[in-house]
């Protein structure tokens, strides 16, 4: 039995970062940027107004003085000469600013009639003018990698980049095992039991950027566990759930051991979730995690979503680590780290009474797995404790 670091070493060694390939701007969003991405232009390519208002010399600016509307300029339509002395332009919002002018007084400090427009007396210094680039110049970089996020999108697109290098996804095929599941809207025998963590370990990997494979269940037969590798050839990491124990029904690990795995370990002192194996089918990784239905989610949560991070390039694979205070005593943890679901009230961080591996119901409550190491000694109400958000 190995420590959760040791395994997590194991695991991540078993994958390497993806290929990259382009997809369009629209299908960008969420996905990992692979490749620094350089501006094609600038932003805003010229100067341009930031108010409603009239452009002039900021030369001629004081109370009173007197200009000779010449032109009009607009979002998308350009005055097309050139100012000159005592002249002024209508200049609206997002326009670019004529040539010569290097002022925008806005129009509420201005009388107008006809043709002329007077200033008045409490025009600040301020040029309302955006210069030319003072978003970004042509060239500039956005690094990688990164989670393409909707704002990431916006700068893309106003950098004029409609195809965007980005991290193929990873294909996660997922095996659930056991005569004892039916799928979910079918009539369960009276020994049997709905199969639910194919589906919360598939929300989780969606999330996570990956393409799932859900792969019809197998029964606890050596025939039917052949059959649904064979399903999974090609897929980048196969994640069995249930069957990797040593009971005389759990076949995953002398079936893949035939298939050619290389296990790199079985078993982890944490709990929930002891009964782990992991290793190599051929190109595919292999982690094989405990039926129950906690410890397949905590699993995948501490042990496979960094594996597809580390699949799609990113630099940070594991789950942020916080800390927040105890809101109760608990007493001295056992031998095998401990992933507590907790709740996170007023700051402060509360373990639920009930952590037995089989209850779905308390997980889908917590918003915290709260980590206490091997040995832990007793704590306070107070005591700072570790946790990652879920």
């Amino acid at each position: 039995m190995i420590s959760v670091e040791a395994a997590l070493e194991a695991v991540l060694n078993l994958v390497a970062p993806l290929e990259t390939e382009e997809v369009g701007l629209r299908a960008a969003h969420g996905r990992i940027l692979s490749q620094p991405v350089r501006a094609q232009r600038s932003q805003p390519p010229f100067a341009a107004s930031s108010m409603d208002g009239y452009a002039l010399r900021r030369a001629e600016v004081e109370p009173d003085a007197m200009f000779k509307v010449v032109g009009e300029a607009a979002a998308g339509h350009a005055y097309a000469g050139t100012l000159r002395a005592g002249q002024a332009v209508r200049i609206f919002t997002g326009a670019p600013v004529p040539e010569g002018a290097d002022f925008v007084v806005i129009q509420e400090d201005v009388t107008r009639r006809g043709d002329l427009v007077t200033l008045g007396h409490r025009i600040d210094d301020k040029d309302n003018i955006r210069p030319a680039g003072g978003d970004f110049t042509e060239g500039e970089e956005l690094s990688a990698p990164r989670i393409l996020r909707p704002a990431d999108v916006a700068l893309l697109a106003a950098m004029n980049v409609a195809r965007v290098p980005v991290t193929r996804k990873p294909i996660i095929a997922i095996l659930a095992t056991g005569d004892e599941l039916v799928q979910p809207g079918e009539s369960p025998g009276p020994d049997q039991i709905i199969a639910s963590n194919s589906y919360g370990l598939a929300a989780m990997f969606d999330d996570a950027g990956a393409e799932v494979r859900m792969l019809p269940i197998a029964r606890d037969t050596t025939a039917s566990l052949k059959q649904a590798f064979a399903l999974a050839r090609g897929a980048d990491l196969i994640v069995t759930i249930g069957g990797a124990s040593v009971g005389d029904h759990d076949l995953i690990a002398p079936v893949a051991a035939e298939l050619g795995m290389e296990q790199a370990f079985y078993k982890v002192a944490m709990r929930p979730g002891k009964p782990l194996m992991a290793g190599k089918i051929g190109n595919s990784a292999m982690i094989g995690l405990p039926g129950n239905p906690v410890s397949a989610m905590v699993c995948g949560a501490i042990f496979v979503l960094p594996m597809l991070r580390r699949m799609l390039g990113l630099t940070e694979v594991h789950a942020a680590m916080r800390e927040a205070p105890l809101g109760r005593e608990i007493g001295p943890n056992g031998p095998r780290a401990h992933y507590m679901r907790a709740h996170l009230r007023d700051g402060a961080l509360y373990p639920d009474d009930r952590q037995d591996s089989s209850l779905l119901s308390v997980l889908a409550q917590a918003d915290a797995l709260m980590i206490r190491p091997p040995g832990e000694p007793a704590r306070k109400g107070g005591d700072l404790q570790r946790y990652i958000l879920i």
